[in-house]
């Protein structure tokens, strides 16, 4: 017998000896099915993070059941569901490191592209941005006149919270209480000189309030009763309410809204609205699925195929100049700063002083400088020239590549900094054994490989340039316009402004998000497939010639 054989076996008599793994995993089991193990600090821990969780979640299934948003309600229950189950369960120890990701993957990515996708199917925008109950109800609203002959109601304006509602004294001396929302019903007041002046669950708002709110006070709509046909009660002087009915009336049966001054019968359409047998159409619809309608306006009516097309090739030629020149620049300032030459290190710090810089504000220091009047570049470098930098559509789209390749070229000069400081030796000797000149060596040695470790980075930065939002509103806002355009659209709008001037939300047209949304398809799937071709193509740059 060896003396390692006398080790081990002194070893296993003394109980010291390691046990295999099998062993050693039934003892951790053992363990953790013991009641220390099962309930011990970090189960605790554990519990009140899950109960921070799950009471969140509850409040969000709660408030989707109040919208009575149903996909959002069983989108939380089910992750929930899954949450608590890979947490208290022993069988899903690598989920419980996975989950969290895949969350807010679910939330913030899949769930974002899929409503976008649906938004851009739909018609949904200004005028059609509900249910059609919703238009119905907004229709016999909006559409209201005061009922000759109704007596004038003492009312009181009340609020509960931040919502408004009317106190009124009926004929018969009763009193009753509603908002926008609730119909008037019968409630407990005091009325004193024929005015309510306390309210059972109501505050009285005074004077002084009912002034710093009388645009809501004179908005302000509320139902009769439970019916729409029956109007509402309306006040201009927040002392004395009067019933207004709806012109228009709706027959559920037919499902047609007639109104009752000229006679006009409206039926609903394919297009998410009321229209008359002439053509005409009641203001407000409601969302309906359109189909492919939005891409089709994008790529074929007049009003927005002519501004698209100059659009999306401005948005290529800027992505591809804005990589190539910030490229270019920065790939030349790491190769100059690479060789050891005195305060590099300080010259370093100043070329990146311009990525310091907030990517909003910079643009709006340029917009000041460029302008034609008073900028700096102007009057001080140019000595009082009139210059228009930023209203002439050609000198517009230089000036937007010039201040991008200040704004770029930093981030381009660090990470090819970082890739020339990582560039292996061996290869760099290889070839000067081999007699290859610096011309040749950077052409077929360090250039391939610099372009493998920041083509996946070229990549990302051209797809940040394609929806650069924050250069082209801040420095230009898309100006200057087309001269020919129905839509304010401009020269240096690029798609993703265009989709924002689309939708609406500038204020300067109305909103249609179905277009928008369809449009931020078009860009997703660009992106995408440029993205996929080039990181294809880069696997042939890793072979050096």
């Amino acid at each position: 017998m060896t003396d390692l054989q006398h080790v081990a076996d002194a070893r296993e008599t003394s109980g010291d000896a390691t046990p295999p793994p099998d062993e050693r995993r039934r003892r951790a089991a053992r363990r953790d099915e013991s009641p220390a193990g099962r309930y011990g600090p970090g189960f605790l821990v554990k519990l009140a993070l899950m109960a921070v969780i799950d009471a969140f979640g509850v409040y969000v299934v709660w408030s989707a059941w109040v919208a009575e948003s149903w996909v959002i309600l069983g989108a939380m229950v089910a992750m929930l569901a899954v949450a608590n189950w890979v947490y208290f369960s022993r069988r899903t120890v690598p989920m419980k490191y996975v989950l969290p990701g895949l969350v807010f993957l679910f939330t913030f990515q899949i769930f974002t592209i899929a409503y976008t996708g649906w938004v851009a199917f739909t018609n949904y925008g200004d005028g059609h941005n509900s249910t059609k109950d919703d238009a119905i109800t907004a229709l016999l609203a909006q559409n209201e006149r005061r009922v000759e002959g109704s007596p004038s109601l003492p009312l009181t304006v009340v609020t509960d919270g931040d919502d408004l509602g009317f106190a009124v004294v009926r004929p018969d001396g009763t009193t009753a209480v509603g908002d926008a929302d609730d119909a008037l019903a019968p409630v407990e007041a005091t009325v004193t000189d024929g005015q309510v002046t306390a309210v059972d669950g109501w505050e009285v708002l005074g004077r002084q309030e009912i002034l710093e709110r009388q645009g809501e006070v004179t908005d302000l709509r509320v139902p009769v009763s439970d019916d729409p046909n029956d109007g509402s009660v309306r006040t201009q002087d927040a002392r004395t309410g009067y019933t207004f009915k709806p012109t228009l009336v709706y027959d559920e049966a037919a499902d047609t809204m007639t109104d009752t001054v000229t006679g006009t019968v409206y039926a609903p359409n394919d297009d998410g609205q009321f229209e008359a047998a002439d053509g005409t159409t009641l203001q407000v619809g409601w969302r309906v699925f359109v189909g492919f309608d939005n891409f089709t306006t994008a790529f074929s009516d007049s009003r927005y195929a002519g501004p698209f097309f100059q659009v999306v090739v401005w948005t290529f030629v800027f992505a591809f100049a804005s990589v190539a020149t910030t490229f270019l620049l920065g790939m030349f300032l790491a190769t100059v700063f690479n060789a050891p030459i005195r305060g590099r290190k300080l010259y370093r710090t100043l070329l990146i002083l311009p990525y310091a810089i907030p990517g909003f504000v910079a643009p709006l220091l340029w917009s000041g400088l460029l302008n034609r009047s008073f900028g700096f570049v102007n009057q001080v470098l140019l000595g009082g020239a009139a210059i228009p930098w930023l209203t002439d559509p050609w000198l517009a789209k230089f000036s937007i590549i010039a201040v991008n390749l200040w704004l770029g070229f930093p981030y381009m000069f660090l990470i090819c900094t970082g890739a020339l400081q990582s560039l292996p030796t061996d290869v760099m000797e290889a070839a000067k054994i081999d007699g290859a000149g610096r011309l040749r060596t950077w052409r077929s040695v360090t250039m391939p490989l610099l372009l493998v470790s920041t083509t996946p980075l070229l990549i990302s930065s051209f797809a940040f340039n394609f929806n650069n939002f924050a250069l082209i509103y801040m420095l230009t806002g898309g100006g200057p316009r087309f001269d020919d355009a129905s839509v304010p659209l401009g020269h240096t709008d690029i798609l993703i402004t265009m989709v924002y001037s689309v939708a609406g939300l500038d204020g300067s047209a109305p909103k249609n998000f179905g277009l928008a949304s369809a449009l931020s398809i078009v860009i997703f799937v660009i992106i995408a497939t440029i993205s996929a071709i080039a990181f294809k193509r880069t696997r042939s740059l890793e072979e050096i010639n």
